[in-house]
């Protein structure tokens, strides 16, 4: 989007680069590298881009940081139907996911795609830009961080949030199957960076109303934090797991974040933002008709993660098949721009804004970034088969 940053970039870029950034990225003594496509490519963002996102973000996040927040969003977890107890006063992670659109005068136009009260990959995309960084040539004006912080004051925002004032021992990041999950490089990077460990949902031991998991060398560790990367979705689906504890028993934890943000912010919250960067989204079970123009929305069931049951081709006929209709929305249309010129066709851009809330602040930060490129419909595997210059990669904003 920055041309000149864009233009030197590609023109400089080698394949030999390329494959070195990859080679970085891949943690040797546990032979594991990112499990999705990293894109050939950063995105270069210019200074007025920049500002606009981060106004999307504040007033996108207006009904969010308001105090009758919850009472309005109790709806979400009775769709969900999972409470958990001990619930927090606020989220600690925001992201917020921006198609990028042009307007007919030429300017940039973020347009909400989702937003989730759930981690992303925090630690990965500090690590992915410096190996941008280091590999290819990005122009000192430009950072992935933002409000002035460097990566080390990142890192540790992530811990004072995650780790707090617990020993690192005794925090884990609590997952369903980790080693299987297409964000188990995060995972390794955050064990690196905060000393904490990785477990799966089944290696939890129960004691009373207190949690412990087991050491490498065999003893129970107590839990005090868990870091929770748990997504209902998958986990409703495995039964087959065996385990020792459920999220609605009481237990001695302090959750970071807690699940019920999972539901509260989350495609639920969609229909009530009213702002110039949100697409019209509408609650299905709450029309009395369809929308006569009913081609320009797109179906997204709430809870859903990563594209999963979405439907980019909805007809009243799939409306009226529906079993749950309260747990779905239609969505307008957003058509991104192909505006990242690449080697070959150009990308489409989608900008994840990561937020931080830590406990002293009466309001989230936004601190970090992640990008994902697309040639397809669809930012995914299916939708850019055998394309390249697509996948995740990371924003450097112009300073």
């Amino acid at each position: 989007m920055h041309s000149q940053a864009r233009q030197q970039f590609n023109t400089k870029f080698t394949e030999e680069q390329y494959q070195k950034l990859l080679s970085s990225l891949a943690v040797n003594h546990r032979s594991v590298g990112p499990c999705f496509r990293v894109s050939e490519t950063p995105v270069f963002i210019p200074r007025a881009l920049k500002e606009t996102l981060l106004e999307a973000c504040e007033e996108i996040g207006s009904i969010i940081f308001e105090p009758d927040f919850k009472a309005r969003t109790n709806g979400a977890l009775e769709r969900g139907g999972v409470f958990v107890p001990n619930e927090d006063d606020h989220c600690p992670f925001i992201q917020m996911d921006f198609g990028i659109c042009k307007l007919e005068d030429g300017t940039l136009l973020p347009q909400l795609i989702e937003v989730q009260g759930f981690p992303s990959l925090y630690c990965f995309q500090d690590v992915l830009a410096a190996s941008y960084q280091k590999h290819f040539d990005v122009p000192e004006q430009f950072s992935h961080l933002l409000g002035g912080i460097d990566s080390n004051e990142y890192v540790e925002m992530l811990r004072s949030i995650i780790v707090a004032e617990a020993n690192p021992e005794n925090v884990v990041i609590l997952e369903v199957e980790p080693e299987k999950q297409n964000t188990l490089i995060d995972f390794i990077f955050t064990e690196a960076k905060l000393g904490i460990t990785t477990i799966c949902i089944s290696d939890l031991i129960k004691k009373d109303k207190k949690l412990y998991y087991k050491n490498e060398e065999g003893k129970d560790i107590r839990i005090d934090r868990i870091y929770n990367r748990v997504i209902f979705d998958e986990l409703h689906k495995r039964d087959d797991l065996e385990r020792s504890f459920y999220f609605h028993e009481e237990v001695e934890v302090t959750w970071v974040g807690h699940p019920a943000w999972f539901y509260r912010i989350s495609k639920y919250i969609l229909p009530l933002i009213e702002s110039k960067y949100n697409p019209p989204s509408l609650f299905v079970d709450q029309l009395e008709k369809y929308p006569d123009d009913l081609d320009q929305y797109v179906l997204k069931p709430i809870f859903s993660f990563a594209g999963s049951g979405v439907n980019l081709n909805i007809t009243a006929k799939d409306l009226d098949a529906l079993e749950d209709k309260s747990n779905y929305i239609l969505q307008r249309k957003v058509q991104y721009d192909a505006l990242i010129p690449t080697l070959d066709d150009p990308a489409k851009c989608e900008v994840r804004m990561l937020l931080l809330w830590p406990k002293d602040l009466n309001r989230p930060i936004v601190v970090n970034n992640l990008v994902r490129l697309t040639k397809g419909d669809m930012v995914g595997i299916k939708f850019n088969k055998d394309r390249t210059w697509v996948g995740g990669s990371v924003g450097f904003f112009e300073k």
